[in-house]
């Protein structure tokens, strides 16, 4: 009887606990969605009714702003969002691939200095960028390679923070056995890199695409820096001069839609490659 009486009582407290946090998630996913909600709030209502006060009630200006912004004489949306999807998709791709096949490196081969290059790409991981603008600046301007996009996208290529994830994923999901075997088919170290591992590691790989897609997409302090051609300019670069118009050009309508449209690209992306997140996440931080 006492028995049965400890095991409802466990099963009680069990059920409690996981109805806490089910409407803990809820809340949090509310308040994740919240922002974007607002946005999107935001982006229908016109500059005085945005100065007005707030509302979470949609209005009728969505058209009229996304024409004012479309059709601004200061700044061209459509060139700035090619301008950053190219530079994004390219630094996105590199990042993961150079960044997987590093990992794979220190991961599959054994040689004099292994953990001292581990260590070195760790310790390289904790400078902050603002540390090195200064002096990447200079040698940019010493290559003459203001207004272009490779100052951009090849320092991308190492990507401390990647590789940690990559070589952490493949200690987890990847076994040796299968180079080994690959090796002793005769097949080519790269070739068994691009056909055998790129395909078990393509949730990793995703998830890694979509951190460096958006981590690209947002970046405006290093653009800025460097690109000041109206033709060049990213979407961050924009929207920041956008903003700073004077008070009597200010229009926070066209700003709120251009934000909007600023993130569609990064949601497209999401969409594509999200089926792979929880299972790139929960394989790589769970070792087997």
């Amino acid at each position: 009887m006492n028995r049965d009486v400890s095991s409802k009582g466990a099963k009680f407290k069990l059920n409690l606990a996981r109805t806490l946090v089910y409407i803990f998630l809820v809340f949090l996913t509310i308040l994740c969605l919240f922002s974007f909600y607002l946005l999107i709030i935001n982006s229908t209502r016109s500059n005085g009714e945005l100065q007005a006060g707030f509302t979470l009630v949609p209005s009728t200006h969505f058209f009229t702003n996304l024409k004012n912004a479309w059709n601004d004489a200061s700044i061209d949306i459509p060139r700035g969002m090619l301008n950053s999807f190219m530079v994004a998709i390219i630094t996105a791709a590199l990042t993961t691939y150079f960044s997987a096949l590093t990992a794979y490196g220190l991961y599959a081969y054994n040689f004099k200095f292994k953990k001292i290059a581990f260590t070195f790409i760790m310790a390289v991981m904790v400078i902050p960028k603002q540390v090195s603008a200064v002096g990447f600046v200079q040698l940019v301007n010493k290559f003459h390679l203001n207004n272009n996009y490779l100052p951009l996208i090849v320092p991308a290529v190492a990507a401390p923070v990647v590789f940690f994830y990559m070589r952490q994923y493949m200690e987890s999901t990847l076994p040796l056995e299968v180079v080994e075997a690959a090796r002793v088919d005769g097949c080519g170290e790269f070739k068994t890199f691009n056909t055998i591992i790129l395909p078990m590691i393509k949730p990793a790989l995703a998830v890694q695409m979509i951190f460096a897609f958006v981590e690209s997409w947002n970046n405006y302090f290093i653009p800025s820096l460097i690109l000041t051609k109206a033709e060049y300019k990213t979407v961050p670069i924009m929207i920041a001069q956008l903003r700073s118009a004077d008070y009597s050009k200010f229009d926070m309508g066209k700003v709120y839609m251009f934000i909007l449209l600023a993130i569609l690209p990064v949601m497209i992306v999401y969409m594509f490659l999200s089926k792979y997140i929880i299972k790139g996440v929960t394989a790589g931080s769970v070792k087997g």
